[in-house]
């Protein structure tokens, strides 16, 4: 798998180029607030997320085709393989999403350590996922605090929703879903706008 790492966070020039406009453009956007990011401590350089980048490129209309990496990391850990499977295999196939799966914990923390998922869908009802844990420990790490989460269950009520959402869950959807319903979550909170 391609190392998207280092594309996580743009330069002006670099936003510039994607979204084909002068980098004076990018830093009145910057400036101005409608393109969020920050300065190098020390330096004037500005620095762009790319997940801000996406949401602001989705907000005005501008054509995702032009980013590097174009893609949003997804990791799905669930215990039913032949289902994540088919996610997996359905969602790449929208070629947006370069998507990794898990069935167990442990998979899902090697997995995380060397791909660095934008945007992981958990199984909540998992045997030993503890989702009160699993938030704390990625809001709490320095390097893991901006995947985004979403929770899925068969057996997610409205009130266990809630819950999952307080615990510091970016998004539910109760199983079953339909593939669409997934891309419009995993797309809205990877732009941030859930």
């Amino acid at each position: 798998m391609p190392n998207d790492r280092a594309k996580d966070v743009l330069t002006t020039g670099q936003v510039a180029k994607v979204c084909k406009v002068a980098p004076r453009t990018v830093a009145k956007w910057f400036d101005s607030g409608q393109l969020r990011g920050y300065r190098i401590p020390g330096s004037k350089d500005r620095r762009i997320p790319l997940n801000q980048l996406v949401r602001f490129m989705q907000a005005h209309g501008i054509p995702l085709e032009g980013l590097e990496t174009g893609h949003i990391r997804v990791l799905i850990l669930d215990e039913e393989h032949e289902f994540a499977t088919l996610l997996r295999d359905t969602l790449n196939a929208e070629g947006r999403y370069v998507v990794d799966i898990a069935t167990t914990i442990f998979e899902a923390g090697v997995l995380t350590q060397n791909n660095r998922p934008h945007v992981i869908v958990a199984d909540v009802s998992m045997p030993g996922l503890q989702s009160r844990r699993l938030c704390q420990f990625l809001r709490t790490s320095e390097e893991f605090q901006g995947i985004k989460l979403i929770a899925v269950s068969g057996a997610l009520t409205q009130g266990q929703g809630a819950a999952q959402l307080q615990n510091g869950f970016d998004a539910c959807l109760p199983k079953p879903f339909e593939v669409r319903q997934l891309t419009k979550v995993i797309d809205e909170v990877a732009s941030g706008t859930a």
